[in-house]
């Protein structure tokens, strides 16, 4: 019996700890209740713990200037008197922010597949029920809450392959290779992760375009991968330029091991569509150079010029033979978030990857098991954008009404704000061939140059808050993206309603004049560029 009983110093030492428990927790709320501080302790996530590689993460287009207009935008719901009644947000490709509508048909689907007792509502039509009773029957449970497999949903990854060789003329895709991803980016930090190793001299480099989209450098710096700038060339139209290249990689070698070359056509920021002989010309070195391809084609619906098509890395590659098609290494991206579609939300993409060795590609789908699976409404989204309907189903009419009247509106568009930003003296903007952004150069007077290094900003930063303060237009400034040294910019997106873009664009040319009044002692020079000069010379009466 006596076995049984507890010893009796561990009685009161049990006893004593109760107490103390309770004078603690007593004195925890109690300070809850009257806000006195606790004692202090040092946090074990501070500054100077948190990793390194994160604080050199940089990501312009959600940067301060969308925090600034964040709080301009609180300021006036609060009923605080501003110089302008809303806060115009063309910092990023946000369609549906903008106004864009959505495809009816892909709503459809999607609201089908995740309520499916609308499957015996009379107001869906035929084809959109057949294509939503297709994707639950490969879901789990027929239900779109379930987990996909990793790569996505086997019948979408097989639309997608069927979608790749009708818009590549009979190309031939393997849905093997075919990866359902958390939109694009998912998909290129992805690759980023699988090929970025080494040390010193042996360290990945990843060659990216200037200017570029900030998903780029940000996910090198993460990996700490090093940056292997190349230029676009503005005065052809932000076209690449294949010694530029060159110039790059080998200046790069004696410092890292160039792996990567990240395209992105049509371009983001710029706005450029690549021609077939330059992306001839691009796969050709990165077969010399034995390096892998990742081409960036989100924008791929998104071409305006007439004398601009686009042309895909996959299809390029294999008319180029099969020394090339069998050996060089492409991952090619799309997404919903852009073309006509422009459901952002949904965050659905997918990447096609060829030439992986197949125990690299057991990697990869290693690496994409971690996060389970892509959102399974996404690639149902995705879905509808690889298999819209043909011809003879009962929603191609109002799908094709839909769907051309969302690109003629962007075509207009990159037009209308190409030929109002060339009116401003100071201003130079490029054709917007593609994507949904301008790019223009800008006029910065030498005082307002002084006057930006004295409050430790870029100076294109200095115009962009000013800008942003004086009218309540929101873009990001060029420094984001990368530019030439001595060169600034801006970058902002077409999508606001016409009409809402002519106003902005007005609003923008008064503060660009007021701005060079302000900054500038005498007539500014406006810069000329090889560019500007083929122009003048171009104009001239024979």
């Amino acid at each position: 019996m006596e076995q049984n009983k507890p010893a009796r110093g561990r009685t009161l030492c049990s006893r004593y700890d109760r107490i103390q428990i309770e004078r603690a927790r007593a004195t925890a709320e109690a300070s809850v209740r009257t806000g006195a501080p606790g004692s202090p302790r040092e946090r074990c996530l501070t500054m100077a713990t948190v990793n390194p590689h994160v604080k050199a993460v940089e990501y312009a287009v959600r940067g301060p200037i969308v925090t600034r207009a964040g709080d301009l935008e609180r300021a006036l719901r609060q009923g605080q008197n501003q110089s302008f009644t809303e806060v115009i947000k063309a910092n990023i490709g946000d369609a549906h922010a903008m106004g864009q509508q959505p495809i009816t048909f892909l709503r459809q689907v999607v609201a089908l597949c995740c309520f499916p007792e609308l499957l015996e509502s009379p107001s869906f039509p035929d084809d959109a029920k057949q294509r939503a009773q297709r994707i639950l029957q490969d879901c789990g449970g027929q239900s779109l809450g379930s987990y996909s497999a990793s790569q996505g949903v086997e019948c979408i990854r097989r639309d997608i392959a069927d979608y790749i060789t009708h818009r590549d003329q009979g190309v031939p895709s393997d849905w093997n290779n075919i990866y359902l991803t958390t939109g694009a980016s998912d998909g290129i930090m992805s690759i980023l992760k699988l090929i970025v190793s080494g040390q010193g001299s042996s360290r990945t480099g990843v060659m990216i375009p200037i200017p570029q989209y900030p998903l780029y450098s940000a996910a090198i710096s993460e990996l700490e991968a090093v940056h292997i700038n190349y230029y676009l060339d503005e005065d052809h139209c932000w076209a690449l330029d294949i010694e530029e290249l060159q110039r790059a990689y080998l200046t790069a070698k004696q410092q890292c091991q160039p792996r990567v070359l990240c395209i992105i056509n049509p371009g983001n920021p710029t706005g450029q569509v690549q021609s077939k002989k330059c992306i001839e010309e691009v796969l050709h070195f990165a077969f010399e150079e034995n390096l892998f391809v990742m081409a960036d084609e989100v924008y791929q619906d998104n071409v305006y010029a007439l004398d601009c098509r686009f042309h895909s890395f996959k299809k390029v590659l294999y008319e180029m033979g099969p020394e090339y098609f069998n050996n060089v290494e492409l991952a090619s991206f799309h997404s919903t978030s852009k073309g006509y579609t422009g459901e952002c939300g949904f965050r659905g993409g997918y990447m096609e990857v060829l030439n992986m060795d197949p125990q690299v590609e057991a990697q990869l789908v290693k690496l994409l098991s971690v996060r389970l699976c892509p959102p399974v409404p996404g690639q149902a989204a995705m879905d509808v954008i690889v298999n819209p309907p043909k011809v003879h189903e009962p929603s191609y009419a109002q799908f094709t009404k839909e769907k051309n009247s969302v690109l003629d509106v962007l075509a207009h568009k990159a037009m209308l704000t190409e030929r109002i930003l060339n009116s401003v003296p100071g201003i130079k903007c490029n054709p917007v061939q593609g994507a949904m952004y301008a790019f223009p150069q800008i006029f910065i007077p030498p005082r307002a140059i002084q006057e930006a290094q004295s409050r430790s900003l870029a100076p294109d930063m200095l115009y962009c808050l000013k800008l942003l303060e004086e009218t309540g237009i929101c873009v990001v400034p060029g420094s984001g993206f990368g530019q030439r040294e001595g060169t600034f910019h801006f970058r902002m997106t077409i999508l606001p309603s016409p009409e809402k873009l002519e106003v902005l664009l007005g609003q923008l040319k008064e503060f660009h004049l007021r701005f060079l009044e302000e900054y500038s002692q005498q007539e500014p020079q406006i810069p000329r560029t090889a560019h500007d000069q083929h122009r003048e010379t171009s104009e001239q009466p024979a």
